[in-house]
């Protein structure tokens, strides 16, 4: 059964796959055809004792490999995008699953962390904050990316999706640390599931201050001579995008737990320490995510139960004018039904005094409401 889920992985036709770039021809930093090499690397290198080795043969993939398996070290290769037929080279090369390579190709993953064979698949769902200077009932305030890793005995392949989440900064942070690059492919793991989570801790930061200013306006006095129900539209947006951001956080908690509390051998034993870390930090964020859902919600509830309220009033205000209303008509009514003996018909000052009796009943009336707060 595996052997026919891994041979419909391979060949298996989709729509999307027409709907992805063009593959082109293979233009790698080595000027020669390399069909392990494709357009989308854009970075390849080779790191022995901690430090890059500064090799024109390493800047492929195959190259790279092969100084790997003469002399030793670990292989970080980083695509961005790639293809099917633009990770076919390096994913033969490598020997990584085909179901791994489905899912990095096709991205739209959900965080996860899968082991086949000799071979780690990390999923990472990268958080971006988009900036805004006013929270609408349509802002964008999380773009999401991915990044998948491939961690090896001696090699790390990582592929990104998405136009934030970029690791060039984190590669050269790294290559400047070189006593913890010398612990292996599991030190680039860890660093990146670190710089994830430090993404995820900023942007919570970022959406709290939003959530607290949605909170004042909708608690504000002022807001209640604003359109009313314009806050519901807000509060739905910013729920969407916390939604979405919850679920880059939740499903990642347990597979950093697995890497900090399970031994694993491609994980050295001193880097999984450090995984622990992580996975504090990821849980904290987790625990904010899930008190902002239950926050905007109650916010909601209030902005609802607010504009409730408020149709409460009009309805008594309503009702109020119509029975103050409803005197004049009264009486206008009765003296409008032409009857030949009516009091005080004969009488010179019975017009005026039937408007006094009606103006009188009326403010009666009205001082009555306003005091109990209908007007």
């Amino acid at each position: 059964m595996s052997m026919i889920r891994d041979l419909t992985a391979v060949v298996r036709p989709s729509l999307r796959h027409s709907l992805r770039k063009t593959p082109t021809t293979y233009t790698s930093y080595d000027p020669t055809r390399d069909h392990s090499a494709s357009s989308a690397v854009v970075d390849c290198a080779v790191y022995r004792d901690g430090r890059r080795i500064d090799d024109r043969e390493c800047l492929t993939p195959r190259g790279a490999m092969r100084q790997v398996r003469e002399s030793g070290g670990f292989a970080w290769i980083g695509l961005h995008e790639p293809t099917e037929a633009e990770f076919a080279g390096i994913a033969a090369e490598f020997g990584l699953h085909p179901l791994a390579v489905e899912d990095a190709v096709h991205a739209h993953q959900r965080p996860k962390l899968e082991r086949y064979d000799d071979t780690l698949f990390t999923v990472f769902k990268t958080i971006h904050y988009v900036e805004h200077t006013e929270l609408t009932a349509t802002s964008e305030v999380v773009e999401t990316g991915e990044v998948m890793v491939f961690t090896g005995p001696d090699f790390v392949i990582t592929v990104r999706h998405g136009g934030q989440g970029s690791l060039r900064n984190l590669r050269h942070r790294l290559q400047g640390e070189p006593e913890l690059l010398a612990k292996g492919p599991s030190s680039v793991l860890h660093a990146i599931a670190d710089h994830v989570v430090d993404g995820y801790i900023a942007v919570a930061d970022a959406v709290e201050l939003d959530i607290d200013q949605l909170e004042i306006d909708v608690f504000s006095p002022a807001a209640k001579g604003s359109t009313r129900g314009a806050d519901t539209g807000r509060i739905y947006q910013l729920k969407r995008e916390v939604l979405e951001f919850k679920r880059a956080v939740t499903p990642l908690l347990r597979p950093m737990q697995l890497l900090s509390e399970r031994p694993m051998r491609l994980v050295d034993p001193d880097i999984q320490k450090y995984f622990r870390d992580v996975a504090d930090h990821l849980a904290r964020v987790q625990e904010q995510v899930v008190g902002f859902d239950e926050l905007l919600n109650s916010i909601l509830q209030a902005n609802l139960a607010q504009a409730t309220v408020a149709q409460n009033e009009d309805m008594r205000k309503i009702t109020s004018w119509a029975a103050i209303v409803a005197v004049p008509t009264a009486v206008c009514g009765v003296y409008g039904m032409n009857f030949a003996y009516m009091p005080e018909l004969e009488w010179k000052y019975g017009y005026p005094m039937v408007l006094v009796g009606i103006a009188a009943i009326c403010f009666t009336i009205h001082r009555t409401l306003k005091r109990n707060g209908w007007l």
